[in-house]
């Protein structure tokens, strides 16, 4: 079967399924999700071992041991599978839900229903485990879902497919509710962004290259972050010990995730006073340390930022610090500079706090409380398909509403209109 086949087939496989999952009861998706679970118990071994398959091959082809780490399965791993499978049984339903009716004039009720975006298509890459993340938060949002993963995640990706596909099957849901291609060509990504009549939205999870390409190419809607650059701005009605606490752990928590602290911004009124201790702290953690003029007058260790520091987002042991003379202007920082990602401020002033909550244009913004806390299950999500920086439809961590929309609904009695 030539390729194109074999995507529209998955496509018409997808659509088909979709109607069914439209109408599944709670009951249904639930008990889909526990099989699933007890099917990934059962194929424990040989998800370890074709996992070894990947592993193997990562290594003879150099993968980096961060990449290697994220690509590993291992019991501890498949036990948060599985419990994760759990925890979405455990979240409510949010389709079929209906808000907002009310009373017109005319004497009908109008009010919405939620309802299933239909198809997703997600491309993600190396950590095996989103397949069970995604493949959970779809099915329970009433969504087929068509999934893509890297390459070198191949075989650990197919023997979780065969687990989750054993599961729907015996819950009575459609075969295809969930599809795990099984070619690593990379032409099969350019045909899924590009089949609006089987998907209905993709959500890509990768690098930033990954996620260009296609937020470019795609002829669906995307529902994507590009980057995580977050800001943590300290004012000069801060708590300075709650300062310091968040801003250590905003950025040294984990520096590889989309919610670490890049760059930290300080009002000058008490830069001299919070900065030398963090600095300390932050080279005691091995993290280098660039800034601007101000920042290094007060700390010869804080090397010279350039424009570019301000935009990046490093995923790594480095932070970029600007001193700033006012709210405003840490503002209007995060707002050139920033992804729209994350941003939080340290205060105690209530009406700056708010300010800064309305002003900042990010998909989450914090008060008193560390970026890493940007995180679906840290919401109460119970999972996440991923962060979007979008500002249409899902923005911020995408949980089960995320996946889902919303149509109007009308009730009457006969009622007819005259003009």
């Amino acid at each position: 079967m030539s390729l194109e086949s074999y995507m529209n087939q998955i496509g018409q496989q997808a659509r088909a399924a979709s109607r069914l999952l439209a109408k599944a009861s709670t009951q249904q998706k639930n008990m889909a999700l526990f099989a699933m679970a007890k099917a990934l118990e059962v194929a424990r071994p040989r998800l370890i071992e074709e996992n070894q398959k990947d592993m193997d091959n990562g290594r003879a082809k150099g993968l980096d041991p961060a990449l290697l780490d994220r690509l590993l399965l291992d019991d501890a791993r498949i036990d948060g599978m599985i419990e994760g499978l759990k925890q979405v049984a455990s979240l409510p339903d949010p389709i079929g839900e209906i808000s907002g009716m009310v009373f017109l004039p005319s004497g009908i009720q109008r009010g919405q229903m939620r309802v299933p975006l239909g198809v997703i298509g997600i491309i993600y890459e190396s950590r095996p485990n989103v397949t069970i993340d995604a493949a959970s938060l779809c099915l329970k949002s009433g969504n087929a879902t068509i999934l893509r993963g890297g390459s070198e995640a191949f075989y650990s990706n197919q023997a979780i497919a065969e687990a989750v596909t054993k599961g729907v099957v015996l819950s009575g849901l459609p075969e295809h509710a969930v599809q795990v291609l099984n070619t690593t060509d990379r032409e099969a990504v350019g045909k899924l962004i590009t089949m609006p009549e089987f998907v209905d939205v993709v959500v890509p999870r990768g690098g930033k290259g990954l996620i260009e390409r296609i937020s470019k190419d795609a002829r669906v809607p995307v529902i994507k972050h590009l980057d995580g650059n977050c800001h943590v701005y300290i004012d000069d009605e801060a708590d300075l010990q709650k300062a310091f606490l968040i801003a250590m752990n905003a950025k040294t928590r984990r520096y590889g995730v989309c919610n670490a602290m890049e760059s930290l911004l300080i009002h000058s009124a008490v830069a001299e006073s919070v900065l030398p201790k963090l600095v300390a702290a932050f080279q005691e953690k091995g993290v280098a340390l660039v800034g601007c003029d101000s920042a290094r007058g007060i700390s010869a260790l804080i090397g010279a930022a350039t424009e570019e520091d301000w935009y990046t987002e490093y995923l790594a042991p480095k932070l970029s610090i600007k001193i700033v003379v006012d709210m405003e202007e840490a503002i209007a920082h995060i707002n050139q500079y920033g992804s729209h990602h994350t941003d939080a401020i340290v205060s105690q002033n209530y009406s700056k706090t708010r300010a800064f909550m309305t002003e900042v244009d990010s998909s989450s913004v914090m008060v008193n409380a560390s970026t890493s806390f940007a995180d679906g299950f840290e919401y109460g999500f119970g999972a996440e398909i991923g962060i979007s920086t979008d500002k249409i439809h899902a923005r911020g961590p995408v949980g089960l509403l995320g996946l889902t929309s919303q149509k109007y609904i009308v009730l009457g009695d006969g009622h007819t209109r005259d003009n």
